[in-house]
C-alpha cells in the first residue's frame, strides 16, 4: 500500500516479546521494567492472522524483534509459519547474539533469510557495563561467525561517548565475508538520548585512518535505511543509520507491531492501533486489513526527534 506522502509500505517489524536477557542501559533501566502478563502477548497463531492480513495489503517482508526475540519459545516455528504465507518475501530476525548459536541450525532449517546481531563493543569490560549482564563478547562474535557465510549479517552498533575506542575493532568485523557492519545514531527514546557529537562523518574519519579507501557505494542491502561504504581491505560494508542527524523518513516503508499487539505507524511517537483487541473479538480478517489500512494512512511524514523527545516508552516494548 501507498501512504499519504507517496511512501509504499512493505515492511512489518514484529516484536515477539518485552523480555531479554540483557538490560541495555539505552533501552531500559537497571532494575529492569515491568513485564506483560502471559495474556497479554500476542500469540504465534495471532500473529500470523496480522502478517496474513498484512500480506493481502502487499506488506510482504517481516522482521522479528524484541526485546530479544529467542527468549521466546519455538522462535523457528514461527519462522517457518511466516514462511510459508503465500507471498512472504523475506523473513529475518534482531538478536543480541547470546542464544542465535544455540539456535541457527533450527532457524536456518525454518528458513530464516537474514539476521542483525547487536553489538556496540568488544571490549568486555565496556559491555558488562553497557549490558549490566556478564556475558562474554566472545559468545555474541563466535555467533557472528557461525552465522555468516550461510546467511545475511549485520552487526548493528549504537554509537556511544564510551565506546568510540571500539568503532576501527568493530568496523574490521567486515573483514569476514558475510558481515556488514551498521553504525546507529542512538534515538532519544525511553532511556536513549541522542548525542550531536557522535556522527557518520566522525566515525568515517576515524575508519579511513585504516581504510582510506573506503567510498560511498550506493549499494541496497537488506531492508533497512543504512547508507553504505567499501573498501578493498573488506569482504563485507559498512554502513550508517543516521537517523537522528540525517532524516530518511521520506523513505520509510515500515509499520511496527508491538508484542501486546499495537500496530505503530512510527517508532517516534506513542499512537497506534489495538491489533489484539480486534483479533481477539472475534472479527475477521476484513477488520485487520481496515485497521492496517487506517495505520498505513495515519503515518506521519517525518519523525518527531528534533521537535521534540521521542517515545516515553522503552525500547524493549516496541520493537524498536
Amino acid at each position: 500500500m501507498t501512504d499519504h506522502y507517496g511512501r509504499v509500505i512493505r515492511y512489518l517489524r514484529i516484536s515477539l516479546t518485552d523480555r531479554c536477557n540483557l538490560r541495555c542501559r539505552y533501552c531500559m533501566p537497571a532494575e529492569g521494567v515491568p513485564l506483560r502478563r502471559h495474556e497479554e502477548i500476542l500469540r504465534y497463531e495471532e500473529i500470523v492472522e496480522i502478517a496474513k492480513a498484512a500480506l493481502s495489503l502487499d506488506i510482504d517482508t517481516f522482521k522479528l524483534t524484541g526485546g530479544e526475540p529467542l527468549v521466546r519459545r519455538d522462535v523457528p516455528a514461527l519462522v517457518a509459519a511466516l514462511k510459508n504465507l503465500p507471498g512472504t518475501r523475506q523473513v529475518t530476525l534482531t538478536t543480541n547474539g547470546l542464544l542465535l548459536g544455540g539456535q541457527l541450525e533450527a532457524l536456518l532449517a525454518a528458513g530464516l533469510d537474514a539476521v542483525n546481531v547487536s553489538l556496540d563493543t568488544l571490549d568486555d569490560g565496556q559491555y558488562h557495563a553497557l549490558t549490566r549482564r556478564d556475558y562474554p563478547v566472545a559468545a555474541v562474535v563466535a555467533a557472528v561467525r557461525q552465522a555468516a557465510g550461510r546467511l545475511p549479517v549485520k552487526v548493528n552498533a549504537v554509537l556511544l561517548p564510551e565506546t568510540a575506542d571500539q568503532w576501527l575493532a568493530l568496523a574490521n568485523l567486515a573483514a569476514d565475508p558475510g558481515v556488514d557492519v551498521r553504525f546507529i545514531e542512538e534515538m532519544p527514546i525511553g532511556k536513549g538520548e541522542a548525542d550531536p557529537n557522535l556522527t557518520a562523518d566522525r566515525v568515517l574519519a576515524v575508519l579511513r585512518g585504516r581504510w582510506p579507501d573506503l567510498a560511498p557505494c550506493g549499494e541496497h542491502r537488506g531492508n533497512g535505511p543504512a547508507h553504505y561504504y567499501k573498501a578493498a581491505g573488506l569482504a563485507g560494508r559498512i554502513g550508517f543509520i543516521d537517523a537522528v542527524t540525517h532524516r530518511f523518513c521520506a523513505s520509510c516503508d515500515r509499520l511496527r507491531l508491538t508484542c501486546t499487539g499495537t500496530l505503530r505507524p512510527c517508532l517516534c511517537y506513542d499512537d497506534g492501533i489495538d491489533l489484539r483487541g480486534i483479533l481477539r473479538s472475534g472479527a475477521g480478517p476484513e477488520a485487520l486489513q481496515k485497521a492496517i489500512r487506517q495505520a498505513i494512512a495515519e503515518k506521519p511524514e517525518a519523525h518527531c526527534f528534533g521537535a521534540r523527545h521521542g517515545s516515553q516508552q522503552t525500547m524493549n516494548t516496541i520493537g524498536g
